[in-house]
């Protein structure tokens, strides 16, 4: 009973950590840092995300109207000219409006500051990427969420199992691939329908590397599922999944993901 539990704990702490990092590394994560100009500090935070309607706030905090701002950007994978916004001095913020885009439109955009003779660059000589996406309901979307993270953590207690030989590993297996297929192809689908207008943008109808990999998680476990019948040893069958699914899902949420290329319609 207490080995039991024990990878049950060993489990979470490998689901949060690999969810934390998945986070972190994703392309929609904002993107913050400290920038100096003339002996003043700039502490600034930039999002590369934008749900619902509505234009896009930029905000960065300043300490007086002595710096000030200009919004570079334009639309992602256009032909468009780069526009220069200055952006407004309101309550110790500079603050910029990027216009609104329709769902998977992105704008590339860069933040100049400037005090006395000195022009700094934010982020750093790069320039940051926003995509747009409709507004997901929360009872689609915490749902979705609750039962991906539900699915990789019974998938890796499935892995451990072969540490403890117990009869439980095909009820576990059995967890995981029904927790896949719910959260990944019923409830992720749906997320995808909300925000960019499409059920499934991967294999065969695109290379969206979220639906891909949620593809690729649920055929191993179906593989697995079929594979331990014929097994003499389940376990390492399980453990051979779960390391496959780990990897998968360690790849960051929404790389290659929906998004508009202007250069290739009428606009």
């Amino acid at each position: 009973m207490k080995k039991n539990i024990t990878l049950w704990i060993i489990a979470f702490l490998i689901t949060a950590t690999s969810a934390i990092y998945q986070r972190l590394t994703g392309p929609t994560y904002p993107i913050s840092g400290i920038a100096n100009i003339s002996n003043s500090e700039i502490n600034y935070k930039l999002d590369r995300s934008h749900g619902g309607e509505g234009d896009h706030l930029i905000k960065i905090d300043v300490p007086n109207e002595d710096i000030k701002g200009i919004l570079v950007w334009k639309r992602f994978k256009s032909h468009d000219q780069w526009e220069n916004q200055e952006m407004d001095y309101q309550n110790g913020q500079l603050i910029g409006i990027l216009p609104h885009q329709p769902p998977a439109g992105k704008i590339i955009y860069h933040i100049e500051l400037s005090k006395n003779e000195a022009t700094i660059h934010i982020p750093n000589d790069e320039q940051n990427i926003i995509r747009f996406k409709g507004d997901v309901p929360i009872w689609i979307l915490i749902p979705h969420v609750l039962v991906m993270f539900g699915a990789m953590f019974v998938s890796t207690r499935a892995g451990l199992e072969i540490l403890s030989k117990q009869n439980s590993i095909r009820k576990l297996v059995a967890w995981t691939l029904g927790l896949s297929i719910l959260g990944g192809l019923i409830f992720g689908p749906l997320v995808q329908y909300y925000a960019f207008g499409a059920l499934w943008t991967g294999v065969p109808f695109g290379w969206d590397l979220t639906d891909n990999k949620t593809l690729i998680a649920v055929i191993v476990w179906v593989i697995a599922w079929f594979r331990m019948k014929k097994s003499d040893n389940p376990y390492q069958v399980a453990l051979i999944a779960a390391v496959v699914m780990l990897i998968v899902f360690l790849i960051p949420h929404s790389v290659l993901g929906s998004e508009i290329d202007h250069t290739k319609i009428n606009n």
